[in-house]
């Protein structure tokens, strides 16, 4: 079963269905970044663990269209953690925040027997991009080259040493290509769970399908925490797409049109968080 799945049908709220949501200009979500569930302390520094536990909160706004304005910071603490600890973690949120023009403005902070944090994110946009934005037709596109953070994180689990640039331990977020391609653009999300499965839910907001138009290796697929964007646009749409793209040098793989029904199933894909 998926747990996550099951828990969010459980609720009740029209503001429900993106990563944020979306109450008038403002945009409000919330990630966990947890010891042992997303990361090891052996294999990140302090600074590393803070930058990349904001980058991913922030994703979610910037898949959105949104500005990040304002965060909300809690983390629990283990008891061995040392003030040094605290002052290198405190440094990468508030810089990384600041480099996305954000602003933490408050939180908690508890005792724990591991390190967690919890970040809440309050984004503005005038235009959100949305996943009910879907349409019979459209193209689905991914940005980036997917892969490399599952690789590296089996490394890891391997002992092995990953390179510092590697995408696990600093995803890159994609600000110019969203603020230039908005306008052309259908729906879309960030790809925090794989492209499978991330796929599957902007599909399931409006009961479609696909038509492949390449084949998705499971390395490319199921590769979580990628942080990079999952797009639909309609194919009037694709030269200007593209044109974007390659101004701000990001990297777009075209693999599918969405259609609204045909022989295929959702793809097989692995919940990340339980």
């Amino acid at each position: 079963m998926n747990k996550e799945a099951y828990l969010i049908n459980k609720l009740n709220s029209k503001y429900i269905g993106d990563d944020a949501a979306v109450v008038g200009d403002n945009l409000y979500s919330m990630d966990a970044f947890f010891e042992d569930i997303h990361f090891k302390r052996e294999w990140m520094s302090m600074y590393q663990i803070g930058r990349k536990a904001m980058l991913v909160n922030i994703s979610d706004a910037i898949a959105m269209n949104a500005k990040p304005k304002y965060a909300l910071v809690t983390l629990a603490l283990p008891k061995e953690i040392t003030t040094n600890d605290i002052d290198e973690l405190l440094s990468a949120l508030e810089n990384t925040a600041k480099d996305f023009g954000c602003e933490i403005i408050g939180g908690d902070t508890i005792a724990g027997d591991k390190l967690h944090i919890s970040i809440t994110i309050i984004a503005e946009s005038k235009n959100p991009l949305l996943r009910s934005g879907i349409k019979e037709g459209d193209l689905l596109a991914y940005t980036g080259k997917l892969g490399d953070s599952k690789r590296d994180l089996e490394a890891l689990f391997r002992g092995e040493a990953i390179p510092l640039t590697s995408r696990f331990y600093e995803p890159i977020l994609r600000v110019e290509f969203m603020n230039k391609v908005r306008e052309y653009l259908n729906a879309g999300m960030d790809i925090s769970d794989g492209l499978f499965c991330d796929t599957n839910k902007l599909l399931a907001t409006q009961g479609f399908k696909i038509s492949l138009l390449e084949e998705i290796s499971d390395e490319v697929g199921k590769s979580g925490e990628e942080y990079e964007l999952l797009i639909s646009f309609p194919p009037k749409n694709l030269n200007i797409v593209k044109v974007i793209a390659n101004e701000t040098d990001v990297p777009l793989t075209i693999f599918a049109k969405v259609v609204k029904d045909n022989d295929w199933v959702l793809f097989e894909c692995e919940n990340h968080h339980f």
